[in-house]
């Protein structure tokens, strides 16, 4: 098992950035993918980056080119970067990392984009 503690998320302006972090309970980085989810109200849950032990990285095409996913080994935090953020960007943001015995969530944290 592992517990996965995400910070953040705020009220933002469209234009500007955030940066999200996730630290889980234990070291996992190199055994286990892990990435970050979000959510709009009304709308499925959805895939934003994964990173896996090797480093090799998925983000989706919503934020391609806008949002980078990586790891600080050191300060056992996994960071998403949200850079020129949109009103769409608004969402609650989800850590999550998976292995063999199923996935495990974060609590959540808010992100608001503003017009």
């Amino acid at each position: 098992q592992v517990q996965l503690v995400e910070s953040g998320g705020r009220l933002v302006q469209a234009g500007r950035f955030l940066r999200l972090s996730c630290v889980p309970s234990r070291n996992i980085f190199g055994i286990n993918t892990v990435g970050w989810y979000r959510q709009a109200p009304g709308k499925e849950r959805e895939l934003v980056a994964t990173i896996t032990p090797i480093g090799s990285t998925n983000v989706a095409d919503s934020v391609r080119g806008r949002f980078s996913i990586f790891r600080d080994y050191a300060k056992n935090t996994l960071y998403l970067q949200m850079n020129n953020l949109k009103p769409e960007d608004t969402g609650v943001y989800y850590c999550n990392a998976r292995d063999g015995g199923g996935d495990y969530w974060g609590q959540g944290t808010q992100v608001t984009v503003s017009t």
